[in-house]
C-alpha cells in the first residue's frame, strides 16, 4: 500500500547494498516516519561521490552564478537570477527524491543540504536587501536566524550531536524562498504575504532547535 513501505530488503542479503525507498509518500518526502537513514549519522563516511550529491555540487555552482548575475543586474529583478534561485531551491526536492529512490544516503548529503539552504537563504536576503525588495527588518531577522544555525550548527555536530531537521523548519523555507524569489521577480504583494508567513514559521523552527540543543546537554 502507499505509504507503509519503508524501504526495500538488500539484494541477495548483502547489507550494504543501497537501500532504496518504495512507496509515494517515502519518496515525496512527506513521510518521514523510522528516523534518518543510517548513513546519514554522525560517524559514518561522507561518501561524496554519488548522484544527490552531484545534484548539491550543482546547486552550489549555480548559487554562485545566481550571485554573480543578481548583482551585476541594475534592479535586481532580471530573469535569469530569479530562475537561478528557483532552480537551487528546488534542487533541494530532486537531491533528496535521488537519494531516497537510489537509495545513495550520504554523511555528507545531510550536512550538506542544509548548509546549502541557509546559503541560499541568506544570498537571496543579501540581494533583495541590496536593492530594497523587501522589508529589510524582516530580512535582518532572517538573516540572523540563518547565520546563527550557519555557526552553531557546525559546532554542534562537532560535538558528537545530530541537530534534526523538524517538519516545521522543513516546510518553513518554503515560503521563505518563495518571498525572495516573488521579490526577485517583482511581484512585490505576494512577496510581502509569503515573507511574513516565513518569518512566522522560522522563528517557532528556531525555538524547537533551541529546545533539542538545551535538552542535549
Amino acid at each position: 500500500m502507499e505509504g507503509t513501505s519503508l524501504e526495500e530488503p538488500p539484494r541477495d542479503g548483502d547489507p550494504a547494498a543501497p537501500r532504496r525507498v518504495t512507496g509515494l509518500r517515502r519518496l515525496s518526502g512527506l513521510d518521514r516516519s523510522g528516523g534518518p537513514p543510517p548513513e546519514t549519522l554522525a560517524g559514518q563516511p561522507l561518501r561524496p561521490w554519488t548522484i544527490p550529491n552531484a545534484i548539491g555540487y550543482l546547486r552550489i555552482a549555480m548559487l554562485v552564478a545566481f550571485l554573480a548575475l543578481a548583482f551585476s543586474s541594475d534592479h535586481g529583478t532580471d530573469a535569469l537570477p530569479a530562475v537561478l534561485y528557483f532552480g537551487v531551491a528546488w534542487g533541494d526536492q530532486w537531491d533528496g527524491f535521488a537519494a531516497r529512490i537510489t537509495g545513495q544516503y550520504s554523511r555528507l548529503g545531510s550536512l550538506m543540504d542544509p548548509v546549502i539552504d541557509r546559503a541560499l537563504i541568506v544570498s537571496g536576503v543579501i540581494v533583495t536587501w541590496h536593492f530594497h525588495l523587501l522589508p529589510r527588518w524582516a530580512l535582518a531577522i532572517l538573516i540572523a536566524r540563518e547565520v546563527l544555525l550557519l555557526v552553531v550548527g557546525p559546532f554542534y555536530v562537532r560535538r558528537g550531536h545530530d541537530l534534526q531537521i523538524t517538519m516545521l523548519g522543513r516546510w518553513a523555507v518554503w515560503p521563505t524562498m518563495g518571498a525572495i524569489g516573488s521579490a526577485l521577480c517583482d511581484v512585490h504583494g505576494l512577496a510581502l504575504v509569503l515573507l511574513y508567513v516565513g518569518l512566522a514559521m522560522t522563528l517557532a523552527a528556531t525555538v524547537q532547535y533551541a529546545r533539542q540543543v538545551s535538552t542535549s546537554g
